[in-house]
């Protein structure tokens, strides 16, 4: 799986498409910085990018990868090699090197603003950490997708409409329901629909560390009530470690009951 995973990163890494990802966020986390001058805002308006962005790439990443390279996984599967090592390391891969464009992209300014001098080093962190999550997170659904549907316009409608409920159509119909039975008590609900929406967990989980009661919203202000804010990011980023596991699992059952 190791040389996989090497050959994958090697064959991302020499794709423009990699470099536009990382010059997007470079460019767009300097003029950021040299607009304003305070790192926490900065924070604050990367969230918002990253917990939209990372998803998006990710998923069309994942899904176009999938298939531009199905003629070598099939040359792969002729092999004496397991199944799981191929689409594990073609997997993991993929979401290292977009990690890695996202780390840099936005590391990078930070640093040379003098990011290690300054208290909002562990914000930063945290957003970090996000942005890396989300796309483990998108990149396994991308994968799982395209693993089960042979036919690639289906594969690419699906992965679009995956990305398209958690970042949009899910929030409004939480919000829908939450207006219709606002009579009722709702904060162990909002705390349950929270877990089934990594990017909705990610944001709570960046406000949390922000402190940010202002932008925090309903089922923000439920994790802290509930949960406290040190707890709250314990809960939330196991939550979205698990988001990361059951793909990955499902990956591996797809694989092994799939006729290649």
């Amino acid at each position: 799986m190791i040389k996989i995973l090497k050959y994958s990163i090697f064959d991302l890494m020499r794709s423009r498409w990699t470099y536009v990802y990382f010059s997007f966020f470079l460019l767009f986390t300097l003029s950021l910085l040299f607009l304003s001058g305070d790192l926490s805002r900065v924070i604050i308006s990367m969230m918002n990018v990253v917990l939209i962005l990372c998803p998006l790439i990710a998923t069309m990443f994942g899904i176009m990868y999938y298939y531009n390279s199905r003629e070598f996984t099939e040359l792969l599967l002729a092999q004496p090699i397991k199944r799981t090592a191929i689409f594990w390391g073609q997997y993991l891969g993929l979401a290292g090197s977009l990690s890695l464009s996202l780390l840099l992209g936005i590391g990078l300014p930070f640093v040379a603003y003098g990011l290690f001098f300054s208290a909002e080093i562990w914000n930063f962190s945290v957003l970090i950490l996000n942005g890396v999550l989300l796309t483990f997170i998108f990149s396994g659904i991308a994968f799982l997708i395209a693993l089960k549907n042979e036919n690639r316009i289906r594969g690419f409608g699906l992965a679009i409409l995956a990305w398209l409920f958690f970042a949009v159509i899910y929030d409004g119909i939480f919000l829908l329901l939450l207006m219709l039975f606002r009579e009722y008590p709702l904060e162990q609900f909002s705390l349950i629909a929270t877990i089934f929406n990594p990017i909705d967990l990610s944001r709570i989980l960046l406000l949390l560390k922000l402190d940010i009661s202002a932008l925090m919203g309903f089922t923000g202000a439920v994790f802290r009530q509930f949960l406290g804010a040190g707890m709250g990011m314990i809960v939330a980023g196991l939550v979205l470690s698990a988001w990361i596991v059951v793909p990955l699992l499902s990956i591996r059952q797809v694989a092994l009951r799939k006729d290649f």
